[in-house]
């Protein structure tokens, strides 16, 4: 979108400035379904953002209008108080910000606001495992911060997003999509308190990222995954059999274990007391986290451990890595680990689909480095490490070819930012 035009069309719509407050989409790189566990997981930023357009006026009430669900001929307005008010009807776009305003009032500043008529523009497609809702979240709530100078930094925004989600709008997500959109760059971010974000210094990569053109819902995949966890938890725990040591690092839900201190040594030999699917849950849950220390190496511009890299991806990796040039090494290396947990999600957590695995295909014989799905599964988007730009729009049309709707190539994005005043 050019932004010059979009302010000039809005200046349009009545008299005074817009203030524009810009967020990114991001794409879920590594360490999905582990944010809710309490591990570290590492969001990208990307190139696709929401734009929220918002201009004081004499109402004491937020109006807000979606020009994408207009063009859409979906309902695109949306009016509710100050002091904040309930949420409607489920997957109505007004509850998030909604929810932003909510817990602005919980926080003791509903004083300070007052009404603002708001106008949402965004690039990032719903439901796409792009953080759209997220985006929304921080750039309505970083508008807020902005014109009524709330002083909140990055961080605090985040935390306003993630429990206007979670607590008011109800929807069962971690921490990845608010951090790694307020933050942007490509980080580490550590889910449990204090939840501190860690810039990675390797942010050469080019992505194409590939919609598949299929919907679906966070709310409909994480209970469930998060419910075989608890079963196979209370198995260990309730089982006589398992020392009493390895006990005190896990726990009765799937939030609890202190899972990088448990290895899949130490729980193979009980995997017997549970269920086939809890069983692939946690065996999951440690593959997946494993690998993604791997890959903090190389982001970090690290020599990886050659024990953590035989046991997760094989010599054969290993060897690889250490006889690659160094200017394609990091970025081999980082695709092998992305085609892993691509992998753990299909085979140990079930969120792949015989479409996403057509187009993964393409995308690999197209030349990719890597493809592993962005987000919960079960639709939505796959994200595919490339060389360059061009061999990200190779692998666009590769893909479209075998059924995804839409893409894009981008590179690593910033944060949120105000980007009009």
């Amino acid at each position: 979108m050019n932004l010059t035009n979009w302010v000039e069309e809005y200046h349009k719509l009545g008299a005074g400035p817009w203030t524009v407050a810009s967020a990114p989409g991001r794409v879920d790189f590594l360490n999905t379904h582990q944010d809710y566990k309490g591990l570290p997981v590492i969001p990208v930023a990307i190139n696709l953002h929401t734009y929220v357009f918002g201009k004081l006026w004499t109402r004491d009430v937020f109006r807000v209008r979606s020009l994408d669900l207009e063009a859409l001929g979906e309902e695109a307005t949306d009016t509710f108080p100050i002091i904040g008010g309930p949420v409607q009807e489920r997957g109505w776009f007004g509850n998030y910000l909604r929810g932003v305003v909510n817990v602005l009032h919980k926080r003791g500043l509903a004083p300070r606001l007052k009404g603002i008529d708001v106008i949402i523009k965004s690039d990032i497609p719903i439901g796409s495992g792009l953080a759209s809702s997220a985006a929304l979240e921080v750039a309505f709530a970083l508008l807020l911060n902005h014109v009524f100078n709330l002083g909140y930094d990055a961080k605090n925004l985040a935390e306003i997003a993630y429990h206007a989600e979670t607590q008011e709008v109800g929807v069962p997500c971690g921490r990845l999509d608010q951090y790694g959109v307020a933050f942007g760059g490509i980080v580490k971010l550590e889910c449990r308190p204090p939840y501190n974000v860690e810039p990675l210094p390797f942010t050469d990569l080019t992505f194409a990222i590939i919609d598949s053109g299929i919907r679906h819902s966070t709310g409909g995949i994480h209970p469930f995954r998060q419910d075989d966890i608890n079963r196979g938890l209370m198995a260990l725990m309730e089982s006589k059999a398992v020392p009493r040591g390895l006990k005190a690092r896990l726990g009765y839900r799937y939030d609890q274990p202190l899972w990088e201190k448990v290895s899949e040594q130490d729980v193979s030999p009980y995997l017997s007391t549970m269920d086939e699917r809890s069983a692939k849950r946690i065996l999951f849950t440690l593959k997946m986290h494993e690998s993604t220390e791997t890959a903090l190496d190389l982001l970090r511009l690290k020599t990886p451990r050659r024990e953590r890299v035989v046991n997760t991806l094989g010599e054969k990796v290993w060897e690889a890595i250490m006889t690659k040039p160094e200017n394609k090494r990091v970025y081999w290396a980082l695709g092998e680990v992305m085609n892993w947990q691509h992998i753990l999600l299909r085979d140990f957590y079930d969120v792949s689909l015989p479409e996403l695995e057509r187009i993964r295909e393409a995308a690999i014989e197209a030349g990719a480095y890597g493809v592993k799905i962005s987000g919960a599964g079960m639709g939505g988007s796959l994200i595919a490490l490339v060389n360059n730009p061009e061999a990200g729009y190779k692998i666009l049309e590769d893909a479209s070819a075998t059924g995804a709707k839409r893409g894009w190539v981008s590179g690593v994005g910033k944060g949120a930012s105000i980007i009009h005043t």
